[in-house]
């Protein structure tokens, strides 16, 4: 065969030295040699994977040891945190009861319930002190109240001044008014059971009524007894420690004060040769180490092992990979010189290199009849040799090419086309050119099937187009639906207009905490299903993302809108999800835009459509809402304004900082300046804007966490500067919102700027409102608790706004509550607001803590504060706020 630039002189092959010049370094080596580099390259990257996995291996493991060390001592000290709280609740109810008898103890312990989950748990006891004293002068404690009674019997008129460690722990609670705990004993109640029967006694002193005694004078006076409350130490412990910790972990624990080796617990025997991880746990005066020793076999173990073997195995099969393609490269490489050869030799040899391609081969004369097809050809197409060439296909531009084959035509490009046979059809890119084969013209096809890659081609623009759970149309193609819809509109102003629905499902996040991400996936599903069966034909219903969805309803009035997204709101609501037993209801807001507004862009009408439904959600969920321009919208575009403004405030650096001063109003606390920072805007035009214009918006839109660290880096950064007293300003209160609270790493951030510019810790009090603890009341007190234990001071703001202040307060870890300004305004005219801000005051002293009073407008109620024992005032009676000096 030859093509019509075919010369008739043979193509003369090159010299042979040349040919071999060209031979690759790839060719120049045996396969075999090959093979071994690669097998020995693949076992040294194994051998230093392996390596690192190894240390890794070992770093994450004393990373996991430290970090249950750290959570073994954080629990044993919540469980006698709990004890201790326990006890003080019973302190205070002795103090307001005055004296009990057995029955009313028992029943006042009863109600408490503090300790009803407190592993180890024996007794509470009430120990009088008598006038009476012992043979060597010390007075007689014993027993008297005891509850729970049963099981306990033998405690009952028990004199402490027979154990010398209870009765020094005894005496250390009374002289600091703190839990004391001593030294572990051999309970009474199990005398015979050996360590099973080690316990410890919490103590707290009951002092006679009246204000809280200051000095260890005042308080050896006005003893009246002590409480105890007795634990075993086997459960106590155990279960404090249970999980992960005695999982991994040998745990030993010794009273480092007690006689001899004041054994506490152990969790078995301790492993020979293994490193210890020791904290010391500090709590009533006692000092317990905690020795902890990992368990074999570390976690991660067998990885290395596991990459060994892996990496081996891999490097083996690439080695023999690449053996059989270096063979089989050589041996085509020879196959393509022998058919190289044999072509050059005589054209004849042409219909055999066809036969071996993986493509389809056809040649047809002038006429259009196919006279020769392939092998390949033939097993795809059956036998076509006589039939025409445009049989196969439908496409006219083909057969006008074959119609011009004589050589007019000088052929066209690749075509993607669909071939038909009798055994189906099948997508190929078709090559057509004319070729002159023994002096006549034929046209030569040449094909490749790419049926699979169109499938995978669709299969990929279907995928990026349509979401993966609901097979809805994703954002991207709703929202190019969408701007075809509103360019179509603005063409075509006559057309009848449609309507944007915008879905947002009802407590989605509740279904997701509650049975996990699965759970709201499957809900998801099933409302898109239900959804479905009430859809028109020709809408176009789309997930916008998360629990958000779309719906273009096409040919609607604003009257049939409302009616369909009622209609669908109904049909969510009908649904109920059962997951693993609870059964959820479903519900969704929905905004409505129609598209009757001239001039409306996409942006525009997915705001509205956002904005509706967002007021849907403000009118109370489950809702349907259609967008207009009302006074929500108008303060919602408002707040997303004052956003944006916050935003650039910030990174111009124009937040400002007031002080105002804490006064103290009785000569018995003034103890130097005390402040609170209050935080102003200076806007574009130099105006001082005050928080209640732009606070709801950036709590709004999640700005609260920035201006908090913004706020406590710079009041850090700068704090001899906030006041004229400077470096002997004595706190600084600084107030911290709740979406900061909800950041766990807001106690990292705070001590690392205490920390960095060397601020006193005592000196910064954090103020947290009364609504956000009692919200998150865990996750507050380990924040707070942190925050303490390194000496920075905690205020309880707005206390008495909220529904259970006394209850919370209690178990609060804070040292001063700050009374909500609403009592304090007509505390010298109202004498229930005087009776209120009295019992505050009386409660809080008895907790050992310092009392605020907020808005103190005029010099009456700073008067009648003074007389009810309040410690501070706050108010623009006694100070009004002022620039911070460095701003100045």
């Amino acid at each position: 065969m030859r093509t019509q630039d075919t010369q008739d002189d043979p193509p003369v092959p090159p010299p042979a030295g040349e040919r071999k010049d060209r031979r690759s370094v790839f060719q120049a080596l045996p396969p075999l040699a090959w093979a071994l580099l690669v097998l020995v390259a693949g076992l040294l990257l194994t051998a230093e994977l392996a390596r690192r996995d190894l240390r890794d291996s070992r770093q994450r493991a004393d990373m996991l040891y430290n970090s249950l060390a750290d959570a073994a001592q954080v629990r044993l000290d919540d469980a006698l945190d709990t004890a201790a709280v326990a006890l003080r609740a019973m302190q205070t109810v002795l103090l307001s009861a005055g004296d009990l008898d057995q029955t009313t103890y028992a029943h006042y312990h009863d109600n408490l319930r503090a300790v009803d989950d407190l592993p180890g748990y024996l007794a509470t006891a009430f120990a009088r002190r008598h006038a009476v004293t012992a043979a060597d002068g010390t007075p007689l404690y014993r027993y008297e109240l005891l509850a729970p009674l049963e099981g306990n019997e033998m405690l009952l008129w028990l004199d402490i001044t027979t154990q010398p460690d209870n009765l020094a722990a005894l005496e250390r609670a009374r002289d600091a008014d703190q839990p004391s705990m001593s030294a572990p004993f051999q309970l009474t109640q199990f005398s015979d059971t050996g360590d099973a029967g080690l316990g410890i006694t919490v103590r707290l002193p009951v002092y006679s009524r009246g204000r809280v005694p200051e000095t260890v004078e005042e308080r050896r006076a006005r003893e009246t007894g002590a409480l105890a409350m007795s634990l075993r130490l086997e459960p106590l412990v155990r279960n404090a420690l249970q999980g992960r910790i005695l999982e991994y972990m040998h745990v030993g624990l010794r009273d480092l004060g007690a006689a001899g080796n004041g054994h506490v617990f152990a969790s078995g025997s301790p492993p020979a040769d293994a490193p210890a991880y020791t904290r010391v746990l500090e709590f009533g005066d006692r000092r317990w180490e905690l020795r902890m020793q990992p368990l074999p076999p570390p976690p991660d173990g067998n990885r290395s092992r596991s990459i060994i073997m892996l990496g081996t195995l891999i490097s083996v099969l690439a080695a023999l990979l690449l053996w059989s393609i270096a063979g089989t490269h050589r041996r085509a490489l020879a196959l393509g010189q022998r058919m190289s050869t044999r072509f050059s030799e005589s054209e004849a040899r042409f219909r055999t290199l066809n036969e071996l391609l993986p493509a389809l081969v056809l040649l047809a004369d002038a006429d259009g009849t196919i006279t020769y097809a392939n092998q390949f050809a033939r097993r795809r197409l059956g036998d076509v040799v006589g039939t025409r060439l445009d049989a196969l296909y439908s496409d006219p531009g083909p057969r006008m090419a074959v119609a011009d084959a004589s050589g007019r035509e000088a052929g066209w490009e690749e075509r993607e086309m669909e071939i038909t046979t009798g055994k189906g059809s099948f997508w190929a890119r078709v090559s057509l050119a004319p070729v002159v084969v023994d002096g006549q013209p034929h046209m030569l096809l040449t094909a490749t099937d790419i049926s699979e890659q169109r499938e995978l081609n669709a299969r990929l623009r279907y995928q990026a187009s349509h979401d993966a759970l609901t097979e809805l149309c994703n954002r991207r193609e709703f929202e190019r639906q969408l701007a075809l819809a509103l360019a179509g509109r603005r063409a075509h102003p006559e057309t009848p207009p449609f309507a944007l629905l915008y879905f947002d499902v009802d407590q989605f996040k509740l279904v997701n905490d509650l049975s996990g991400h699965r759970a709201g996936d499957q809900m998801l599903v099933e409302m898109v299903l239900a959804i479905g069966q009430n859809l028109r034909e020709g809408d176009l219903f789309a997930r916008l993302g998360g629990d958000e969805f779309g719906l273009l309803a096409y040919g609607v009035n604003e009257t049939e809108a409302l009616a369909l997204a009622e209609r669908l709101r109904r049909c969510i609501d009908s649904v109920r999800f059962v997951w693993q037993g609870r059964t959820h209801s479903v519900s969704a807001s929905i905004g409505v835009v129609m598209s009757d507004r001239a001039g409306a862009t996409l942006q525009d009408v997915m705001a509205w459509a956002d904005s509706a439904c967002y007021q849907a959600k403000e009118n109370g969920r489950n809702r349907v809402h259609l967008y207009r321009e009302d006074d929500d919208s108008t303060r919602r575009r408002s707040e997303m304004e004052w956003a944006s403004r916050m935003r650039s405030a910030i990174e111009q650096g124009r937040l400002l900082l007031d002080y105002q001063e804490v006064v103290a109003l009785t000569t018995a606390v003034a103890d130097g300046p005390h402040i609170e920072l209050l935080l102003r805007l200076r806007d574009e035009t130099g105006a001082v804007v005050l928080p209640g214009a732009f606070m709801p918006a950036a709590e709004r839109y999640g700005l609260m966490p920035t201006v908090d660290r913004w706020v406590i880096g710079t009041v850090l950064g700068n704090f001899a500067r906030l006041h004229p007293a400077g470096a002997e300003l004595q706190t600084c209160a600084i107030n911290l919102s709740g979406a900061s609270i909800d950041d766990e790493d807001l106690a990292d951030f705070i001590l690392d700027c205490i920390a960095r510019h060397g601020v006193p810790a005592h000196r910064v009090c954090l103020e947290i409102t009364e609504t956000v603890a009692v919200r998150s009341l865990l996750r507050v007190t380990r924040v707070i608790e942190r925050l303490r234990s390194a000496g920075c001071r905690i205020a309880l703001d707005d206390f008495g706004s909220g529904m259970s202040s006394f209850g919370y307060l209690k178990n609060l870890p804070v040292d001063v509550i700050k009374i909500d300004g609403s009592f304090i305004r007509e505390v010298d005219t109202d004498p229930m607001s005087r009776t209120i801000v009295s019992a505050i005051v009386q409660i809080g002293h008895q907790r050992g803590l310092k009392v605020v009073a907020e808005w103190v407008d005029n010099d009456g109620a700073r008067g009648v504060l003074d007389e009810l024992g309040v410690d501070y005032g706050q108010g623009f009676a006694l100070h009004e706020p002022e620039r911070v000096m460095f701003q100045r």
